[in-house]
């Protein structure tokens, strides 16, 4: 009589290497050190120089994410007259209220009175060449 054997699924299950030795070996991937970007860490030498080559906004070496609580942000309020001229001014308008930005001179002047809390050289000289001005509120 024959004895009963079970069938192969039951008895690999819970192993991880299913047989087949070191858990790697049988993966299908080669020796590329698995799916994605993994084995490309500090001895990765393979994979080195494409990551590096890439696009640098996708860098995989190095810090990323978000910034730490001590780091100082540019809470500045800039805008420049370039987007002034493209979201703000019509022909209409002779006055634009911008009193808590900074007007910076990206751009061309246009013909309006702009009351804004500060304004660079560049900004106030084209302005004035295009027949605009540039009102500084008072700083307290």
């Amino acid at each position: 009589m024959k004895a009963h054997k079970r069938d192969k699924n039951s008895r690999i299950r819970g192993a991880r290497t299913c047989g087949w030795g070191f858990r790697q070996k049988h993966k299908g991937h080669g020796n590329k050190g698995g799916w994605g970007m993994a084995g490309s860490g500090k001895r990765g030498d393979h994979k080195k120089q494409k990551v590096l080559e890439g696009d640098k906004k996708k860098c995989y070496f190095g810090k990323q994410g978000a910034t730490s609580r001590g780091t100082a942000r540019d809470r500045r309020r800039v805008v420049n007259l370039y987007d002034i001229r493209q979201n703000m001014f019509t022909k209409d308008a002779c006055k634009i209220d911008l009193s808590k930005y900074k007007i910076l001179g990206s751009g061309e002047g246009f013909n309006a009175k702009v009351l804004a809390h500060g304004a660079s050289k560049l900004a106030v000289d084209k302005m004035t060449k295009a027949g605009g001005t540039i009102i500084l509120s008072k700083r307290e």
